[in-house]
C-alpha cells in the first residue's frame, strides 16, 4: 500500500502508471483530481487498487482538513510536496486494512450522491431560467 511516488505535474506530461492528481495551491490543496490542473502534484501507484485506495485517503485527509495545517503564503496559499508526502504518509501509519475499506465504500457512496445533487441543482437551475424565460 505504501508504495507510491509524488511529483510536481508538468503540463503535458502523461503518465503509464495508474495515477491521480492532487491540487497544490489555494484553499483546496490536498484535495485530489482525476484530471490534471496547472497546480498539482502527480501521485502515481503501482496498481488501480492502490491509486483508488489513496485517492479516498487523500479525499479524506482533505475534508478531515488534515493538509490546512502545512499550507503556507499569505497572498495564494499552499501546500510544499513535502508537507504533502508527510501528511500522506502519516496517515498510511495509522492505516487499518479492515476500518479503511468500510470507509472506502462509505466515501465512493456519498461522493456518487453529491455529483448526484450537483447534477439536480444544474437541472433545477435550468429550469429556473427555462421558466423565467417563457
Amino acid at each position: 500500500m505504501s508504495t507510491f511516488q509524488i511529483k510536481t505535474h508538468q503540463p503535458g506530461r502523461t503518465y503509464a502508471k495508474p495515477h491521480f492528481f492532487i491540487l497544490n495551491k489555494g484553499l483546496n490543496s490536498g484535495k485530489p483530481l482525476d484530471k490534471p490542473c496547472p497546480n498539482c502534484f502527480v501521485i502515481t501507484t503501482a496498481s488501480k487498487a492502490e491509486r483508488e485506495s489513496l485517492y479516498y485517503l487523500c479525499l479524506s485527509l482533505k475534508v478531515g482538513q488534515f493538509f490546512a495545517y502545512y499550507l503556507k503564503g499569505s497572498v495564494i496559499p499552499f501546500i510544499g510536496i513535502s508537507d504533502a508526502k508527510k501528511v500522506i504518509n502519516t496517515a498510511l501509519q495509522n492505516y487499518e486494512t479492515h476500518q479503511w475499506k468500510m470507509k472506502v465504500e462509505k466515501l465512493k457512496k456519498i461522493t456518487a450522491f453529491e455529483e448526484n445533487l450537483k447534477q439536480q441543482l444544474a437541472t433545477i437551475s435550468k429550469l429556473k431560467i427555462a421558466l423565467l424565460r417563457s
